[in-house]
């Protein structure tokens, strides 16, 4: 019979967030990351650990330092104003959809600007984490295998674990 959380958190196990890192979780907004920070709640919660949320801003090429904002009043907005914004609404939302989970209300978001895989591991030297969670289509088509996508970049890239959830296909909507 597996342990209650209450025997995990007196185990010695429960001091566990004070010997590794958090779990790191990069999101982008997407369908499949929301996925991946509900599935990295849950694990942080059994593992009695800390989570980080990232979000890396990449500036566009056509406006470096802007969002377009779409709608009734196109305007530029600065990226980072607009990148805190949509995270809060993301947190929200996700929060939102996973009642009763307190590691998503208390988890650290961090937001930085740069090409993505690069500074996914930075932050990831800085923080130590005991893992990196990342959501991914999946997909296995002749561009991924060109290009290769940016969790596939993480996975070969970084020295700490890294866990791939890939969103169901029943809920995958482009």
């Amino acid at each position: 019979m597996a342990p209650t959380r209450k025997e995990r958190q007196s185990s010695p196990r429960s001091s566990h967030s004070e010997r590794h890192g958090p779990i790191l979780v990069p999101i982008d907004f997407s369908q499949c990351s929301a996925h991946a920070l509900a599935y990295a709640a849950r694990l942080a919660d059994y593992m009695n650990a800390s989570m980080t949320v990232l979000h890396v801003v990449h500036d566009p090429g056509d406006a470096p330092g802007y969002y377009n904002v779409e709608g009734k009043h196109a305007h530029l907005t600065r990226l980072e104003d607009r990148a805190h914004e949509l995270l809060d609404d993301f947190m929200g939302e996700v929060i939102e959809q996973n009642p009763g989970n307190t590691v998503l209300a208390r988890a650290e978001k961090i937001l930085v600007t740069g090409l993505p895989v690069s500074r996914i591991l930075e932050v990831a030297e800085k923080l130590q984490p005991e893992m990196l969670v990342m959501g991914s289509v999946g997909r296995t088509h002749l561009s991924a295998f060109l290009l290769g996508s940016k969790a596939e970049q993480v996975v070969r890239l970084s020295p700490y674990p890294v866990t791939i959830v890939k969103l169901p296909k029943d809920e995958f909507r482009e």
